[in-house]
């Protein structure tokens, strides 16, 4: 099975207020709006982050994105009125630090992040 795509998906509930704040995190509008209930970031040549309207289980979701320089992305959010929280230091030299979107979703980025085969 070849696969071409990821797409990453955070339930809301408030659609409005969730494309604001993953417009301000990713410093762009989204790149697609293919339903009324869906909006779209694509963050990588294959990866997309889908933001989905639903009545069912929003704020259960965590996505981790894999960033150069902890500290500017961290700045740079800053600078765009959120709020990320600690920053963690795991092992490997591996750092992270975490935020919420308005329904509860949990976007965590982490720098130092190596994948080997």
């Amino acid at each position: 099975m070849r696969i071409d795509h990821v797409l990453a998906v955070a339930p809301v509930t408030d659609l409005a207020a969730a494309t604001d704040w993953y417009t301000r995190l990713f410093g762009r509008v989204p790149d697609n709006r293919p339903m009324e209930t869906l909006v779209e970031w694509r963050l990588t040549d294959t990866g997309w982050l889908q933001v989905f309207r639903t009545g069912g289980s929003p704020g259960t979701t965590t996505v981790n994105l894999a960033v150069a320089d902890l500290d500017e992305a961290l700045s740079e959010l800053r600078g765009r009125g959120l709020q990320p929280g600690e920053v963690l230091e795991a092992s490997k030299g591996v750092r992270l630090s975490a935020l919420r979107d308005p329904a509860g979703n949990t976007v965590t980025l982490i720098s130092g992040f190596r994948v080997e085969y």
